[in-house]
């Protein structure tokens, strides 16, 4: 395949590099909140349930925006609804730095600005975007590099964030957040969706109720929004509380740092793999392989004595899998419905995701200071990763008749 067929045009590699960056910097800040808990908790008075409510309201409201600003992506452009996420982004973070930042101060920075910038900025518009440049045989690789781009942020961030706060404090950390947003504020004009002239489908006139109704009638998108609700719920909880439970087993603090910086490394593969396979095979048959795989890495990491060793492993192994859903799950819904509404309707499958994440993020830190400990936490991500292997099974990989007919 060569450049010039991989690249429809210029826009289309525009697009694709500014949205790599844009989610590098959203996810690569994201990926850090868990290891500001025991600051917040020291200096503001903040319990690990408050702190886990506050994520669990940022992937909530994440949630809920994506389908709204993948609305203004399809209709308006994908620069205009990123750049307007960025701000309420900006906003939280800097409420957080400067206050007041205690009580449902706390939960509005944290939670409701941030999870709103998340909404719009973080993987599923700016992957939407790109997605609706490149033709079937293509895409799932092109998002592939978005999401690959996203865990580099999620790989180096948190090596970044562990040297700020031991050398500067979360303040000044949270400032450098701002910068960084600020600047991804400026590369979202890049991130362009395609003219009439440059679109890859012919044109339809099928309005938005119409797409949401044909959706919605569809058992398979149904089954692949239930089982995206795995995807969040595991690693919103890896994510926020892995930094506690290695503390809580005795590993040092810097052990926190390095798996979830591994987390981003081994996902630039694991994604970029995903997206490649998904060309090849059934997207739905590496989803169900990547969430049985997902339980046993769980299970292991628990299990096992606990050791800077394992802990790696447990780093490398669940980052691989970590993302690697996305282009899959994707892929699927711009197969099954194309790309016209491609930003609302995996806004939806997405919102999906968030509410589980909601659950990762909230009942993980409730468990832990009812019970001393993250257990049934993860015995629950383990019951839901048999779940989630055996929900996708079903799905059928056809596209609609509406399409087919074009």
């Amino acid at each position: 395949m060569t450049n010039q067929k991989f690249f429809r045009n210029k826009t289309a590699l525009v697009t694709l590099i500014a949205a790599c960056l844009v989610v590098l910097v959203s996810l690569g800040v994201r990926q850090t909140f868990g290891m500001f808990f025991l600051d917040f908790k020291k200096d503001l008075g903040i319990s690990l349930t408050e702190s886990g409510l506050s994520i669990g309201l940022q992937m909530l409201m994440w949630g809920l925006t994506g389908p709204i600003f993948g609305a203004i992506a399809d209709k308006y452009g994908g620069h205009k609804a990123i750049a307007l996420a960025f701000l309420f982004y900006i906003a939280g973070i800097y409420l957080l730095y400067a206050g007041p930042n205690t009580g449902i101060f706390f939960q509005v920075d944290m939670g409701i600005l941030v999870g709103i910038g998340l909404g719009g900025t973080a993987i599923s518009i700016p992957m939407a975007v790109v997605g609706k440049h490149f033709p079937l045989s293509n895409r799932t690789i092109a998002m592939s590099l978005v999401t690959a781009f996203g865990s580099f942020g999620y790989f180096l961030s948190p090596l970044l964030t562990a040297y700020s706060l031991n050398e500067y404090g979360w303040q000044i950390t949270l400032m450098a957040f701002i910068i960084a947003l600020i600047i991804g504020f400026i590369i979202s004009y890049f991130v362009r969706s395609p003219s009439l002239k440059e679109s890859i489908e012919e044109q339809n006139t099928q309005g938005t109720l119409d797409a949401l109704k044909e959706a919605f009638e569809s058992k398979s998108y149904l089954l692949l929004v239930s089982g995206f609700f795995v995807c969040g719920f595991h690693i919103t909880l890896v994510g926020t509380h892995v930094p506690t439970y290695v503390t809580d087993r005795g590993l040092e603090g810097w052990t926190a740092a390095a798996i979830l910086s591994l987390i981003g490394l081994f996902n630039i593969f694991g994604s970029l793999l995903s997206g490649y396979l998904s060309t090849k095979i059934s997207k739905k048959i590496i989803l169900s392989i990547i969430y049985a795989l997902r339980g046993i890495s769980i299970v292991l990491f628990i299990f096992l004595p606990a050791s800077n060793i394992n802990a790696f492993i447990f780093g490398a192994s669940f980052g691989f899998l970590w993302l690697s859903t996305v282009p899959a799950t994707s892929g699927i819904v711009a197969h099954m419905f194309g790309t016209k509404f491609l930003g609302l309707l995996y806004g939806i499958v997405f919102l999906s995701h968030q509410i589980g994440s909601f659950f990762g993020a909230y009942l993980g830190g409730l468990f832990h200071d009812l019970y001393g400990s993250y257990d049934y936490a993860w015995y629950l991500a383990i019951a839901l990763s048999i779940f989630a292997a055996i929900i996708h099974l079903p799905i059928k990989e056809e596209t609609v008749l509406r399409l087919k007919t074009n």
